[in-house]
């Protein structure tokens, strides 16, 4: 971790889906170029804790502060937020009438309002970064699973943002296929971007996190380094989640 700031702070998060309580009072600080796995079973609330960070879901109860700005229902201060956090979803959400290049320029002409030039350099920088500068000019339905979901990465970063968020990033892939996403995620994470990441990547979570957290029925169960995480949980519900997946 390059600072210990906090960037992320969500105090007492409730939300429910009707009369489905689905964050149950979750609290998690996150420090400035920290890597934080969240991790547990299906439906225990991961997704729809990291997707209350920039305002794709509502929460009912508590209080997130994002850099500083805290996320209310202005939306100059949801704008202000979405401007610093950028999101990978399982899904790539390509636009699919775009090609490559298209897709990773639209936000920082539109949003940041950058010039043409300015936004294709960047993107072509970033399309080298993550290694498939060859298919800038190609569509969405022309790449495998893994590049479509590193022009995703890519497109995030375009916006350039302070935080990412990543939505089990590497679920619709095939196996031969995550490795490469996960290694545009390691150099990332190497050059201190704060990083929250829902994944059941163990591999990723042992050799890039700094903490590992587990959720289960809308609750934060244990939060600790990987190697205690891994090797010495603490709660018996750990423990169970744990000898299901390793």
């Amino acid at each position: 971790m390059s600072e210990l700031t906090p960037i992320i702070v969500a105090e007492n998060v409730h939300k429910w889906y009707g009369k489905f309580h689905v964050l149950q009072g979750v609290s998690l600080t996150v420090s400035r170029g920290e890597v934080v796995v969240l991790m547990g079973p299906s439906g225990s609330g991961k997704s729809t804790f990291i997707r209350t960070f920039n305002a794709l879901e509502e929460y009912q109860q508590g209080k997130i502060v994002i850099d500083g700005i805290t996320l209310s229902n202005d939306l100059r201060n949801i704008d202000a937020i979405r401007k610093e956090v950028g999101m990978v979803f399982q899904q790539f959400n390509l636009f699919p009438h775009l090609t490559v290049l298209q897709n990773i320029t639209l936000a920082p002409v539109w949003v940041r309002r950058w010039t043409k030039a300015k936004a294709q350099e960047s993107a072509m920088q970033l399309l080298e970064r993550v290694g498939i500068l060859e298919q800038a000019h190609k569509y969405p339905g022309q790449l495998s699973g893994g590049q479509q979901q590193r022009v995703a990465i890519a497109r995030a970063l375009a916006m350039q943002p302070k935080i990412m968020l990543f939505d089990e990033p590497t679920s619709a892939l095939d196996p031969e296929m995550v490795r490469e996403v996960l290694d545009v995620m390691r150099s990332l994470a190497r050059d201190g971007m704060t990083m929250v990441v829902v994944t059941h990547e163990v591999g990723f979570a042992r050799e890039v996190a700094d903490r590992v957290i587990l959720m289960d029925s809308g609750s934060l169960i244990e939060s600790a380094t990987p190697d205690s995480f891994f090797n010495k949980p603490q709660q018996e519900r750990t423990r169970k989640f744990l000898s299901q997946i390793l």
